[in-house]
């Protein structure tokens, strides 16, 4: 029987003896099933960058795919992005500063593009108040306008929070680490608890579950929540039913591209856009300087967790590891 969906409740949290078993319904068979789905939505050669945030008066640098590329603003605040590295002697094209719709390189002053080659042009970028995109060509996918964006809450009505970890994986391990919400009591049993899949609403492209965001040991806070994959490497997770309702937390994986000892790197950026049509909220948006960081020690938490998961995922999968199958 599905728990209602109230507010803060009194929910004293059990301990592991007292947790259900869930190995049995999280099934590698059926995590690789919903991960091959995703796989099938073509990001269009988009991938995210980094938080609106970061890129602000100076230019930044990111390694994505391979390849380094700069992101800045031009003097009327509208995003660019290009080769990371200036064509005249390589400079890296961090730090610089922009003139008119040019970047103005630190070593020797090319504008560009316009003073640069014709080989130095600039990738499509795009900014959707929250995140950075950069479309770069990605084996396999056909460029699109615009990036995939999910469905989300009004942006001047929530508040939005961004975070940033790199892993030893590949983009599927974190995008497979979110397709197993039956680890989550388990693992983060600091936040979650009293969780259950709910069969008859999931399917291989969509699954919902209760659960309960816990405050503390004796309180939480049930929401019915849904897990969806509108690119191959995004996942969101909204909130349906419940204190929040609305609100939306993005994951999304960029492939960085291999360490010194040829192994992939992706890193992981969290977007959680926090709403509700409570009057409260209002005063909550105002006082937003102090509950972002909240909201960012709580992911950094959990991901630091995660990422372990994701890492081994991909070790078990490359066979760094050994691993013996129940499935």
């Amino acid at each position: 029987m599905r728990r209602s969906v109230t507010g803060l409740t009194r929910l004293p949290q059990p301990g592991p003896e007292a947790l259900r078993s869930t190995w049995r319904d999280a099934r590698p068979a059926r995590i690789e099933r919903a991960l091959a789905a995703s796989s099938r939505r073509d990001p269009g050669g988009w991938c995210v960058a980094g938080a609106t945030a970061d890129v602000r008066t100076t230019s930044v640098l990111r390694m994505i795919a391979g390849r380094e590329v700069v992101l800045w603003r031009d003097t009327e605040g509208r995003l660019h992005a290009g080769p990371g590295a200036c064509p005249h002697l390589g400079a890296p094209l961090h730090g610089c500063v922009s003139h008119g719709t040019d970047l103005l390189c630190r070593w020797h002053g090319m504008a560009l593009p316009s003073e640069g080659p014709s080989s130095w042009r600039e990738y499509p970028a795009y900014d959707d108040g929250v995140l950075v995109w950069v479309r770069l060509p990605m084996p396999g996918e056909t460029p699109a306008d615009a990036p995939v964006l999910p469905p989300r809450p009004p942006q001047q009505a929530s508040i939005a929070a961004v975070v940033t970890r790199t892993a030893v994986c590949e983009p599927r391990d974190i995008i497979a680490n979110r397709l197993d919400p039956w680890h989550g009591a388990w693992f983060h049993p600091y936040a979650f608890s009293h969780l259950s899949v709910d069969e008859e609403a999931s399917s291989p492209d969509r699954l919902v579950l209760d659960v309960a965001f816990r405050v503390n040991r004796t309180w939480g806070v049930p929401v019915r929540a849904e897990f969806t994959t509108p690119d191959a490497r995004t996942i969101t997770m909204c909130i349906l039913e419940g204190e929040g309702a609305g609100s939306v937390v993005e994951t999304h994986a960029t492939p960085q591209g291999e360490d010194e000892r040829g192994r992939p790197r992706t890193v992981m950026t969290e977007a959680t856009i926090a709403y509700s049509d409570r009057p409260g909220f209002a005063v909550a948006r105002l006082l937003r300087g102090g509950i972002v960081p909240l909201i960012r020690r709580t992911a950094y938490a959990l991901w630091r967790d995660d990422l372990d998961y994701a890492e081994r995922t991909y070790a078990l999968r490359a066979g760094l590891v050994e691993r013996t199958s129940v499935d």
